[in-house]
């Protein structure tokens, strides 16, 4: 299980992409992977969950608390290409409500 984070050259999108379990354990590394991160004005945040085997309770908070230092920020989260698993456990908590999905394979982490 692993997060790594890309920043795009013009510094208006950060690539966030979680790797096997997305749990409690990841919680540093995913809050480093946005907080403290100079980017442009009008950033957006894209989390990239197409390997993600599998998520608890902690992911879907640290997602909550991603949205909400975004939105502080005035930047959108979108989920990226999540898994089947993983888009089970996001619809079984009402996020397509919360966040914006995307679903095609043209949405890969290049800015």
């Amino acid at each position: 299980m692993s997060v790594t984070s890309s920043i795009s050259s013009d510094g208006k999108r950060i690539d966030i992409k979680i790797t096997g379990r997305f749990n409690y354990t990841l919680s540093q590394a995913f809050r480093d992977a946005y907080r403290g991160v100079s980017t442009a004005d009008d950033v957006r945040y894209h989390v990239d969950l197409s390997e993600t085997e599998y998520m608890d309770s902690a992911a879907l908070g640290m997602l909550l608390l991603l949205r909400e230092y975004a939105k502080a920020h005035g930047a959108p989260v979108v989920i990226e290409r999540p898994s089947e698993q993983a888009e089970l456990i996001l619809k079984g908590a009402n996020f397509e409500q919360l966040f914006r999905f995307r679903h095609d394979k043209n949405s890969s982490m290049a800015a």
